[in-house]
């Protein structure tokens, strides 16, 4: 019984957490973001890119020409959705949705051959994606422009502006140099585990076109990046291979050593003494 009351209490938590939806990818202790990019990148230029938005926020954001009520049928939107997200360059995967404070959220999974060539995707002109070698580095910058909503448009999606824009860098090589912040403060934010940044800002400054970050070279509105042109995991399966290669030596040392010495002649036993 006590098992039971604890699960009911926990479902309650999330549910009221997540805006009571059918379902939410959040759990009750994340941040709730209106609008995110989720990249993972490689050095050669693939990668995936998990794309979680309200319906109005990429109305807003892309101008993209979205059913924004509650009541339109999912099955449309997905379908909507995965026409405007798909070309010769991306490959839509999964595409989930749930609601959440009255609006209607989708979860958008792609596969993308060159994150370079996103600019050429509708959903994500309003960007421009590098990647490209700097000496002994690769540096990978995003630069973002002004959406173009019209005046007012914020209020008559129901949104405040105080919403949060989030844009989510999984890395593959040591970083060298980053210029990720926390929200609403300068202060520099560290890589968390696992080689991952993260960019903050409001929906209404984003809507306004305030500069998300700047880069080294004081252009605004780029998110930046130096790491290392060695991925991380190429290291680590190099580093594997020599100690797995160094642990064989040292037991055909210890075999050949064991084999060279041989065993000890045993001692000449003494003659039985004569009847």
């Amino acid at each position: 019984m006590r098992a039971a009351a604890v699960a009911i209490v926990v479902a309650a938590l999330v549910g009221a957490c997540t805006g009571g939806g059918s379902f939410s990818p959040l759990g009750p202790l994340s941040t709730e973001y209106e609008y995110e990019e989720d990249l993972t990148v490689a050095l050669d230029g693939s990668g995936t890119l998990i794309v979680n938005a309200s319906i109005p926020a990429l109305a807003l954001l892309r101008g993209l020409p979205l059913n924004t009520e509650l009541s339109a049928r999912g099955d449309q939107l997905k379908n909507q959705i995965r026409d405007l997200y798909a070309s010769e360059f991306t490959r839509v995967g999964r595409i989930g949705n749930w609601t959440r404070h009255g609006r209607r959220y989708v979860g958008i999974h792609l596969t993308v051959s060159d994150v370079r060539a996103l600019p050429k995707v509708a959903p994500f002109a309003w960007a421009r994606y590098e990647l490209r070698e700097d000496g002994e580095q690769a540096v990978f910058r995003q630069t973002l422009s002004k959406p173009s909503a019209p005046s007012g448009a914020l209020a008559k999606a129901g949104l405040t502006g105080n919403e949060i824009v989030a844009f989510r860098l999984h890395l593959p090589a040591r970083i060298r140099h980053q210029n990720s912040h926390y929200l609403d403060r300068p202060d520099s934010r560290p890589a968390s585990r696992g080689n991952i940044l993260i960019w903050e800002q409001r929906l209404g400054q984003r809507l306004e076109g305030q500069p998300i970050a700047y880069a080294e070279d004081r252009t605004p509105d780029v998110m930046e990046v130096r790491m290392d042109r060695q991925s991380i995991l190429y290291r680590t399966l190099w580093l594997f291979g020599l100690a797995f290669l160094a642990a064989l030596l040292v037991i055909a040392l210890l075999i050949w050593l064991t084999m060279r010495r041989g065993p000890e002649d045993p001692e000449p036993s003494s003659p039985l003494p004569s009847a």
